[in-house]
């Protein structure tokens, strides 16, 4: 499971440098697409393959379902790293996303996120501020 936070920079040719923690988790390929709160997930190939089965899996009759899987599945992209350890964004993910320049590259369960720094401050802030409800977290610790 990959965990921690790193910061990194976007070039101007929207290549972000995966943090060595997390390029093992990667190797072998990625699909990036938009996140929520306005961050990229970036799931290993091996996770995006469950991640199509619960989205094929969603009813194709509910609206609510058709519009999260436009949204989640038409901006997903096949990406490698390069020699220098590098995944290049696209153009409508960064846009999605606002990465130019600075940009957090954190772990989370079966997938990383990109973050401009101040959305992750915002998100990090967003669950100091108002935690998750008791009942959420119930089995979280042993």
């Amino acid at each position: 499971m990959p965990f921690g936070e790193y910061p990194y920079t976007i070039d101007d040719k929207g290549r972000v440098v995966m943090p060595p923690a997390f390029r093992e988790f990667v190797e072998d390929g990625m699909i990036l697409t938009r996140g929520m709160e306005g961050c990229l997930y970036v799931f290993p190939l091996a996770s995006w393959r469950r991640v199509e089965e619960q989205l094929e899996g969603l009813p194709l009759t509910d609206a609510e379902s058709r519009s999260f899987v436009r949204f989640f599945y038409s901006g997903a992209s096949k990406a490698r790293l390069d020699n220098q350890s590098r995944v290049s964004v696209p153009q409508p993910l960064r846009t999605f996303a606002a990465l130019d320049g600075d940009v957090v590259v954190a772990g989370a369960p079966g997938r990383l996120e990109l973050w401009t720094p101040a959305r992750w401050d915002a998100a990090i802030s967003a669950v100091q501020d108002n935690p998750p409800k008791p009942d959420l977290l119930i089995n979280f610790v042993a």
